[in-house]
């Protein structure tokens, strides 16, 4: 069983993709306060999780798509494999598609409930900044 979201955001493609293409970039993952990236695994640090590392398995800027699977996490995972595909709507819409498989499916509402606060730090970096 596989957990799949899509979602509209109001901003191109590329201006989404310059946020969750860019492997060691945390701001819009909440809880995680660090990352260090060696080029192909990135290690995460949680607070009172601990870290977890995830090796890039694809990386593609021309289709928009990031592939990745946790290789080390507490507790061990027997299965992952998570797929970002960014799609441009029109000129200032894109859908994001985020698939994750992972076993055991036990873990399968704790990763849904990461995947959706991430939806909501894009959404919040996503927005126009006014000016005062």
């Amino acid at each position: 069983m596989a957990i799949l979201i899509e979602h509209e955001f109001k901003s191109t493609a590329m201006e989404l993709w310059d946020i969750v293409g860019t492997p060691d970039r945390i701001d819009w993952v909440p809880g995680v306060t660090e990352c260090v990236f060696d080029g192909e695994v990135r290690r995460l640090g949680m607070p009172g999780a601990g870290q977890i590392a995830e090796r890039i398995l694809l990386h593609n800027n021309e289709s928009m798509r990031l592939e990745y699977s946790c290789i080390d996490s507490n507790p061990p995972l027997e299965h992952h494999l998570a797929i970002i595909q960014l799609n441009s709507i029109d000129k200032g819409r894109c859908i994001m598609r985020w698939e994750t498989e992972v076993i055991p499916v036990e873990v399968e509402p704790f990763i849904k409930k990461s995947m959706q606060g991430c939806l909501r730090k894009l959404e919040e970096l996503l927005q126009p900044q006014s000016c005062n």
